[in-house]
């Protein structure tokens, strides 16, 4: 497969604060908690990730930090306030717009939106992977796909799921 995508939401997010705005919420200690594993899970891909696409939120660019240590110093990162609570449909355009010379690139967001765009990009997988994501993607979830093309050519069911990590399942 010549190309990578990686798709990580947020890590668990607090509600203890009712008078924040939801963009505005931090992770909580569950949250938190779960960036050092997945951190270690995305060092194996550091070299395949060459740009990092964030929703502007609060929880995504906390979750973002908390992996960063996986990526290379030269991974352009954006952040981007209409990716918060953004639509599968829209990160599709998205990942289309990235330049041919991106051979991998980490998304950061939001259900249900992230997991839309899991659902309709992945056509094959591995049996595990695909049994969890007809399930739930849960928060703190990382989607590990390839496929072959440029990025303007990603489809409906044009990648493979290698895997889909869950923060509480890893080491």
């Amino acid at each position: 497969m010549d190309r990578r995508l990686f798709v990580l939401r947020h890590a668990k997010s607090s509600w203890d604060d009712p008078s924040l705005a939801d963009h505005d919420r931090p992770l909580n200690d569950r949250g938190r908690d779960a960036l050092p594993k997945l951190q270690r899970a995305l060092m194996e891909h550091t070299d395949a990730i060459d740009v990092a696409l964030c929703s502007s939120a609060a929880r995504t660019l906390a979750t973002l930090d908390g992996v960063r240590g996986a990526l290379r110093e030269d991974v352009e990162v954006v952040v981007d306030t209409e990716l918060y609570g953004a639509s599968g449909q829209t990160w599709l355009e998205r990942c289309r717009e990235l330049d041919d010379e991106v051979g991998g690139a980490l998304l950061v967001g939001h259900n249900p939106g992230l997991e839309d765009l899991i659902a309709e990009l992945t056509g094959s997988g591995e049996a595990e992977a695909l049994d969890q994501l007809a399930a739930k993607v849960p928060t703190g979830a990382l989607a590990c796909c390839s496929f072959d093309g440029s990025w303007h050519q990603l489809v409906a069911d044009s990648c493979h799921l290698d895997a889909l990590l869950i923060p509480k399942r890893l080491p």
